[in-house]
């Protein structure tokens, strides 16, 4: 680049403002960087000259010395159109980019989040080409580069990427990317290194794993709505797999998904990145201690501490006394009115920036006293005053209408009412409304004074009435235009008392929190600040001031409307309005009216320079008093330097730059006074910030990068006295090396926070103790809310401000330094106007840093993910300080301030609220937050189960175990000797009791469709079993698949098939619109149980013919299929009698949540087994009727459906769940309908109940609907208790009559199908709470409701009888004590037995159907269920009055989580993720190489997407202890649910990895 060699400073003077006005359009977007770069060489070319040297920073309090002179006329202003002044600093700059430099050697490639197009509609789309290095698309550098030397980019051919390599090779520091500009702040010129140049090219080459492999298509779309409930298995897996075995050796190759997906290369990328050490190092391991949360850090040696000695308070000179002075400001007023009428008082400006109307001080001092005249008399009827002296008003003109505040303020001063200035409302979602109206409330405000203009343009209701702004007191407005007010009788006069205690006015003040409150200054007190600003500024009669700043409240009030009238200044007030449309109309102002003093901020320093070009003849001679309002800000040093460079051309004089710091409660600090030509220039400190953020002060030496350089704010005022004190705790002196709250003892400073007398003791009544608590003395201070020290000759020097402060491990970083550091990476292409917020939020037991930034409209993707990841690196080099997260979101969307700045407090409750909205977020968790709890070590296993077993006997523990009752010969034991079999039971009964109606099922509108008595079912049988034995000539043993809807021909096939000696293997059917995911489940079935031949009806062996299903399976090799709509009268010859109870009576398959399909064998015994013990648990008989709305495919819901109604003889009506999606009431009105006691049903019914009747309660009722008669409703399902799903369930329909009592679960396993099932006797379920952290080391320990971290678990249902379980550690196999969370092993008559399998495996079958405890009682055998649990003894008591053991299910030991050594429990995770945001619908966890992916459903808005990020990764760190490193954010109906309402984790996991979610969102946090 040509400025590389050009000493811009030499440049003649047109050539630098030709530059300058370049930078600007560049800055601006009005010229293409190619342009820019075309227009700037031509520009350049007749200058170019070898690299010269530049001159070091000044040395700490380096007083003006030429060299620093000559530094900063050398240096050219600068464009930074869209950079916030406040913050300019080009020491600061340099330091940033020097600290980045460093950076670029780091290989540190961060993941960039993958986003669906949509999601950022705000910016077009760019297209992505790799940069070009000759186009210059580095970044608009160079507008701050003229200082900076830089080796160019390397040239890197653009085939050899992918368009994410070179994204990627941005954000790793290279010198490709765009804040490496000023890198070598000396001045050392570097040759262009080939080494360099290889090395860049190098990283950009390693960049990408997969650099040439474009990206996998995700154009199909999953379906937007949850679409059938399907069951998915994950890879064709046929065992159970073994319990130790865990699943993270089948992770490492991504269950078949390519390495080289999208997703897994990114996930492999974050993971490297985080491989960097944190930056404390943690002590390895702890011993389990449920009580040891946070890593405590031990504080470090090395930290700086105050050194010096205890500070002595500093006065001001004494306050003078003026013989002329006013009694009173009311005084000052009639005086200069009576002397002085044609006086000029105010000036006011039009939106052009012109003159519009001059008040004299005759007619400012008339209007005041007709406007007190009117308040006082004319307001209320005749004889009523409706305002009397010490009232208080609002006050509400624009800030473009001074002349009307000045009049209505002085007006309410006369009548003695005390006036409350506050802005505009201009709707009601003005940010901080309710605040105002707060205050309003809180000072007794009934009144507000506005002008006739104002009035019309509030915001009204339909009927014209102004409206009610939410939180404020109801108002009477008055509008005080002269031609309303009323002209004073002769003989009134306006009663002006001698300055006393009582409030002049209140000021209002927004704290940090956002609240609002008002500072009341009494009378006393502003004539006070008046004369010490007129000492000090050493104010004149007569004299012409320009004021930019707000006079409602602030130096805007004090300069220009109190201290100006008692001095009889003439002030010209500028409103912010103008100065948007001209920024230099206030120095026009100052040159037209040859004023003394300017009331500024830095803002309007630099929108001054930046268009100061546009007028040559300005002079600013006049001026004695450039007064800098935020010249407290550390930042402001450079905007003032940067002004005096460009102005000092136009008679600006460096003596009458005067910052001054101020706070609303102490009012004027401290103030720069006017120098005196030719003296020498005050000092600058340059303070390290890594002391400063220690609370001391250190000159900074050794790195410059980490300088902050301030100057000073002058001496104390005049009549005051000021300490310096510690800002925590009690107002302790700090030492003199030290950082602390300025407080001041004065006349002229606040009294109080109106009506807040609390709050007012901590603020208005300090008084400082010494290092041993003592009091220095009995006079109170005010707090000023400002940190800084004293320097040198007393001199005032401000670091920042309380309110933000942010405390980040113990250690003090000043949002405005931060703000600094990111506004100095090139922010020319992504940040909009410079607005950026810096706040703090608590996230687990610490302070963490959140940045957010409004992006520019045309910013893409990877300029702002690469300006997010550099400002990372800056704000570690130089605060060494973690970003928790930064965010950008769009142009304009944050909230305002009335000034148009941003309102912080509202930000972060937006952010915390999740309505902020984003369009780019980076959260980097795993690098700040540095105090997780160390991670558990497991013990060595040195101790043995028997010792364990002793240890628990000695502690007083009993042995987890609990059993069912006895499964004793019962009544029908006749029955049960002669029927062995269910085919001699259904044979006995249709012989018996031939037309017993056993079952009954129904349609969606609840009409019987079909129904089968004893007799009915065992011919249709007969049947059937004749047509497999002479169609499918099957053999004895053989296997068979029922493939049918849920309905009576499903339970007549069953039986069928026994008849005719064959094994049924019960399918779920395909689902006719999802074959292409269904029907490969069915054929896998199929293939995996050897059938034989295919029982079906006739609609289902069209689809399983059709081309449909030939897109997914092949259909030319399905067994004999047999439809059994038509089948002829046959019987078979004879019905088969098996020749013993141990063969198998049918398998059954299921797939479970982790997607292994596994099917067991449930031999004639179990069967018999299980129907006894469900008949004796629920005491069902012929008599009784029972509704069960489940899927008879597996399990339980298989066993209740087909086989307990022929055992125990009792009715089944049958509803089948896919009704229920066409009439969501047909179970409950079914259960009413019929009189129903006992129903069975699944979650997934119960959740579509609870969601689509939960509004319709009263609509049911009216129908007559009533669930009185329900005495159980149990839920079948093989996991934890949904707890919320029950309780919401009952409380629902509570008003139908459901019995509180009714609900509970029942829990199977795939070893034992039913282990728990709530019976109708013994005791209801109960409920315990347990300390989930406990939970997280495998302990159980029980808390009361509502402690932290307790989690509430339901009982599984009653044991049934014959069942025996037992809680035993899965790694050493003994048994645990029962305070343990350990394996539920089980052992019962109805145990299966076995997995079905082709090759037999007999160590796994082993390992879980006839396991031994290594201790205890070696001879029983056990089955393992695969599931975490715990016994706990309760105090209800059995039916034979022993105590009753729960048996409590924590959840499945498949689906844990292992992470940090820790045990966690997926659904425990979601359920903190699901309550973090009301738009997340599901979610779903899983840990991917020791990362813990969150997977959420989005039910909101698109917009909605990136706002959950945030809240997700705080509420997984606060609840769980756990850093999330990936955030998913998909459509609703992605997660896979099966069939029994449960996720498919893995499932979702083997797609995420495969790129086949099509994710709206995916944050990698860092």
């Amino acid at each position: 680049m040509a400025d590389r060699r050009v000493d811009l400073s030499a440049l003649p003077k047109e050539v630098r403002d030709q530059l300058a006005e370049l930078d600007l359009e560049l800055s601006e977007g009005d010229i293409t960087q190619k342009g820019y770069e075309k227009k700037r060489t031509k520009l350049l070319a007749p200058y170019i000259i070898q690299t010269p040297g530049k001159n070091p920073l000044p040395l700490f309090f380096s007083h003006g010395s030429s060299r620093y002179r000559e530094r900063r006329s050398r240096r050219t202003h600068r464009s930074g159109g869209t950079r916030d002044d406040r913050y300019r600093s080009d020491i600061h700059s340099e330091a940033v980019q020097a600290a980045l430099a460093k950076h670029k050697e780091e290989k540190m490639a961060l993941p960039m989040p993958t986003k669906r197009r949509s999601t950022y509609v705000q910016s077009p789309v760019v297209t992505r080409t790799p940069p070009d290095s000759s186009s210059g698309s580095e970044d608009e550098t160079s507008v701050r580069r003229q200082s900076s030397v830089v080796p160019p980019p390397p040239t890197v051919n653009p085939n050899l990427q992918s368009p994410d390599s070179w994204i990627n090779s941005t954000v790793q520091g290279s010198s490709t990317s765009s804040s490496a500009s000023s890198t070598l702040s000396h001045g050392e010129h570097q040759p262009q290194s080939s080494a360099h140049t290889a090395a860049v090219t190098d990283m950009l080459a390693h960049s990408r794993i997969e650099n040439s492999t474009p990206p996998p298509d995700v154009t199909a779309v999953a379906p937007p709505s949850r679409g059938p409930r399907v069951d998915l298995t994950s890879n064709p897996v046929v065992r159970g797999m073994s319990r130790g075995q865990s699943r993270s050796s089948m992770m490492e190759t991504a269950d078949g998904v390519p390495v080289n997906s999208r997703v897994s290369t990114k996930i492999q990328q974050l993971l490297n990145t985080l491989k960097r050490p944190k930056r404390p190092p943690l002590s390895e391991f702890f011993t389990d201690d449920a009580e040891e949360i946070v890593e405590v850090p031990q504080p470090d040696p090395n930290i700086p501490k105050p050194e010096g000695r205890q500070i002595i308070p500093v006065k001001g000179e004494p306050l003078g006394v003026v013989s002329n002075w006013p009694p009173a400001l009311q005084a000052a007023l009639a005086r200069w009115g009576a002397t002085q009428g044609k006086s000029p008082a105010l000036t006011a400006l039009d939106i052009t920036g012109k003159p519009f109307c001059t008040l004299t001080y005759g007619k400012l001092w008339s209007r005041s006293v007709k406007l007190a005249y009117t308040l006082l008399n004319k307001l209320g009827t005749k004889n009523e005053q409706i305002l009397k002296p010490g009232d208080k008003v609002a006050l509400v003109y624009p800030n473009s209408d001074p002349g009307m505040f000045w009049v209505a303020f002085y007006g309410c001063l006369l009548a003695e009412v005390i006036p409350v200035p506050i802005e505009v409302p201009l709707s009601r979602k003005d940010v901080g409304i309710s605040q105002v109206g707060f205050l309003l409330g809180s000072c007794g405000v009934g009144l507000a004074l506005t002008s006739e203009i104002c009035l019309k343009g509030l915001p009204k209701t339909p009927t014209g009435e102004i409206l009610q702004f939410k939180g404020w007191p109801r108002l009477k407005w008055v509008v005080t235009d002269s031609k309303y007010l009323t002209k004073p009788s002769k003989d009134w006069q306006p009663h002006i008392p001698t300055a006393n205690t009582d409030p002049a006015y209140i000021e209002y003040k927004a704290s940090k929190d956002g609240t609002v409150v008002g500072v009341a200054v009494s009378k006393v007190a502003m004539l006070t600040h008046c004369q010490a600003l007129t000492q000090a500024c050493n104010y004149c009669e007569g004299e012409t001031l320009v004021n930019v700043l707000d006079f409602k409240k602030d130096i805007g009030l004090w300069h220009g409307v109190l201290t100006a009238v008692m001095n009889r200044i003439h002030t010209i007030s500028v409103p912010y309005a103008v100065m948007k449309a001209c920024p230099l109309s206030w120095v026009q102002r100052v040159h037209n009216h040859k004023a003394r003093i300017a009331l500024v901020k830095c803002r309007d320093l630099h929108w001054a320079m930046m268009a100061h070009r546009e007028q040559r003849d300005t002079s600013l001679a006049s001026l004695r008093m450039l007064i800098v309002a935020d010249g407290a800000n550390p930042w402001s040093v450079s905007s003032c330097d940067a002004f005096l460079n460009v102005f000092q051309s136009h008679g600006l004089k460096p003596e009458v730059i005067c910052p001054c710091a101020t706070s609303p409660e102490a009012m004027t600090v401290a103030i720069r006074r006017p120098g005196v030509p030719g003296t020498p220039l005050p000092a600058r400190a340059i303070l390290s910030m890594g002391g400063l953020s220690h609370g001391v002060i250190r000159v900074n030496t050794e790195d410059k990068n980490s300088a902050l350089t301030v100057q000073d704010v002058g001496h104390v005022m005049p009549g005051a006295l000021m300490c310096i004190v510690k800002p925590d705790g009690p107002p302790q002196l700090c030492k003199t090396d030290e950082i602390g709250e300025i407080i001041i003892n004065s006349r002229a400073g606040g009294n109080m926070y109106y009506g807040l007398p609390g709050v007012t003791k901590n603020t208005f009544e300090v008084i400082p103790v010494n290092a041993n608590g003592v009091p220095i003395g009995e006079i109170p201070f005010v707090r000023s809310g400002l940190l800084g020290f004293v320097g040198p000759g007393s001199l005032i020097f401000v670091v920042g401000k309380i309110e933000g402060l942010l405390m980040v491990s113990g250690r003090r970083h000043n949002a405005d330094d931060l703000v600094a550091t990111a506004l100095a990476v090139e922010p020319v292409k992504t940040v909009y106007r410079g607005r950026i917020a810096v706040f703090s939020i608590t996230v687990f037991y610490d302070e963490r840093v959140v940045i957010v930034a409004e992006q520019r409209p045309d910013a893409s993707e990877e300029d702002s993910f690469q300006w997010m990841s550099r400002v990372l690196q800056a704000i570690d080099s130089i605060h060494q300080v973690g970003l928790y997260c930064l965010a950008l979101v769009p142009a304009n969307t944050l909230p305002k301030t009335p000034l148009g700045g941003i309102h912080i407090s509202d930000t972060k409750q937006f952010f915390l609220d999740g309505n902020l909205h984003p369009c780019n977020i980076l959260m980097c968790p795993h690098t700040c937050v540095t105090n997780l709890p160390k991670p558990r070590q497991k013990q060595p296993v040195g101790v043995g189960p028997a010792s364990v077993m002793v240890g628990n006997l000695v502690a007083g523990k009993r042995i987890a175990q609990a059993a069912g009752r006895d499964l004793g010969m019962i009544e029908d034991q006749d029955l049960v000797r002669k029927h062995q079999y269910l085919t001699e039971a259904l044979q006995w009964r249709a012989q018996t009791d031939a037309d017993h109606v056993l079952f009954v099922l129904l349609n969606a509108k609840g009409v019987p469709v079909s129904t089968a008595t004893c007799v009915q079912l065992h011919k249709r049988a007969e049947k059937i079993a004749a047509a497999l034995t002479e169609k499918g000539s099957i053999n004895t043993g053989e296997n068979v698949v029922l493939l049918y809807p849920p309905g009576i021909d499903l339970i007549a096939a069953f039986y069928g098939c026994l008849y005719a000696g064959c094994v049924p293997v019960n399918v779920r059917p395909p689902h006719p619109q999802n074959l292409a995911a269904t029907l490969p489940t069915v054929r896998m079935i199929i293939d995996v149980s050897k059938a034989a031949c295919i029982l079906t009806t006739q609609n289902l062996m069209r689809t399983l013919r059709s081309k449909e299903a030939a897109a997914s399976v092949n259909i030319k090799t399905w067994p004999t299929i047999i439809d059994t709509d038509d089948l002829p009268r046959r019987r078979p010859p004879q019905i088969y009698k098996p020749p013993t109870a141990e063969m198998i009576a049918y398998l059954d398959f299921s797939v479970s949540t982790t997607g292994m399909l596994t099917g067991v064998k449930v031999s004639h015994a179990a069967v018999s087994a299980l129907c006894r013990s469900i008949k004796l648990q629920c005491e069902l008989y012929s008599s009784r009727q029972i509704a069960i709305c489940l899927d008879p495919y597996c399990g339980l819901g298989f066993v209740l459906w087909c086989l307990a109604s022929v055992y125990s003889g009792h009715q089944s009506v049958l509803i089948p769940p896919f009704e229920l999606e066409s009439c969501l009431s047909l179970w409950l009105s079914t259960l009413s309908q019929y009189r129903i006691r006992d129903t069975f049903c699944s979650y997934s019914v119960m959740e579509l109940c609870t969601k689509g009747l939960g509004t319709q309660t009263e609509l049911l009722k009216a129908r007559g609907v009533s669930l009185s008669c329900v005495r159980s409703c149990v839920v079948i399902a093989e996991e934890r208790p949904r707890l919320s799903l029950s309780y919401s369930f009952s409380k629902l329909f509570k008003d139908i009559g459901l019995s509180s009592r009714a609900v509970s679960t029942a829990f199977g396993s795939r070893v034992n199908l039913a282990i728990c099932l709530q019976g109708t006797t013994g005791p209801d379920p109960c409920t315990v709470y347990v300390d989930m952290k406990s939970l997280r080391h495998d302990r159980v320990r029980v808390v009361e409701r509502g402690a932290p971290q307790s989690l509430p678990l339901m009982e599984s249902g009653k044991i049934l009888p014959g069942v025996r379980v037992i809680i035993v550690n899965p790694e050493t196999r003994g048994p645990l004590g029962d305070s343990h969370l350990g394996e539920i092993w089980v052992n019962s008559p109805h145990n299966a037995s076995g997995y079905y399998t082709i090759y037999g495996e007999e160590s796994l079958q082993a390992n879980h159907f006839n396991t031994k405890l290594s201790f205890g009682d070696p001879q029983t055998l056990w089955a393992r269920t695969g599931y975490l649990g715990f016994v706990k003894r309760t105090e209800l008591l059995e039916a034979n009055g022993d105590r009753h053991d729960a048996l409590f299910v924590v959840g499945s030991l498949d689906e844990t989580l292992e992470l940090r050594g820790l045990r966690y429990h997926p659904i425990d995770i979601e359920t903190s993720v699901s309550r973090a945001h009301r738009s997340i619908a599901e979610s779903a966890v899983f840990t991917w190489t020791n990362l813990l992916v969150v997977v959420s459903e989005l039910c909101g808005s698109e917009q909605d997407a990136l706002d959950l990020v945030p809240l997700i990764t705080n509420v997984v760190l606060e609840e769980h202890h756990l850093i999330v490193g990936v955030v998913v954010i998909v459509d609703p109906g992605v997660i896979p649910i099966n069939s029994r309402g449960e996720k498919q984790r893995m499932h979702l996991r083997d797609s995420f990895l495969a790129d086949q979610l099509d994710p709206i969102y995916v944050a990698y946090n860092m």
